[in-house]
């Protein structure tokens, strides 16, 4: 398991002072970008290879508050990756200094073609990367219906 550590910030809180719901977001971003760059995906990487990741959703689970000050470990864990690489599925978990889990979110995103912007699956030796690294208990091979699981569809004016 992956995990990094922050500190509550005096921008992180909101009128409850309490850690934001948009702090929650930016500290997960900021952590899957690390693990990201960790495994070799970095800014030099993505734009020799023209994609990005994007994310499909965040469903956020709230247990405890977090103040200004605080430290904070967000962890990361591989639940899930298709058999191309174009979709994955990542869990955190946010611990307090005593360890205690405070909040929890599943995401499941993919990668863009920063050309044709339409989704695309990783070169081989970018999913070469994934390859020996340690998956979350309940790892799954995602297709394309994992990603329509909450059957969420757009709703024009």
């Amino acid at each position: 398991m992956y995990t990094k550590d922050f500190e509550v910030r005096w921008s992180d809180i909101d009128a409850n002072r309490h850690l934001a719901n948009s702090a929650y977001v930016n500290l997960m971003s900021h952590t899957r970008m690390a693990f990201l760059m960790e495994q070799g995906f970095d800014q030099k990487t993505m734009v020799i290879y023209k994609i990005g990741p994007v994310a499909f959703y965040e469903h956020m689970y709230y247990f405890k508050e977090a103040f200004l000050g605080n430290q904070v470990k967000v962890s990361l864990e591989i639940m899930g990756l298709s058999e191309d690489g174009k979709f994955f599925e990542f869990h955190h978990n946010f611990y307090n200094h005593k360890g205690e889990n405070i909040a929890r979110c599943e995401m499941m995103g993919s990668w863009i073609s920063l050309e044709s912007r339409k989704l695309t699956g990783l070169a081989e030796e970018l999913m070469s990367k994934f390859s020996d690294l340690e998956k979350g208990e309940g790892f799954r091979v995602l297709t394309k219906e994992h990603t329509r699981e909450f059957l969420k569809i757009p709703k024009n004016l």
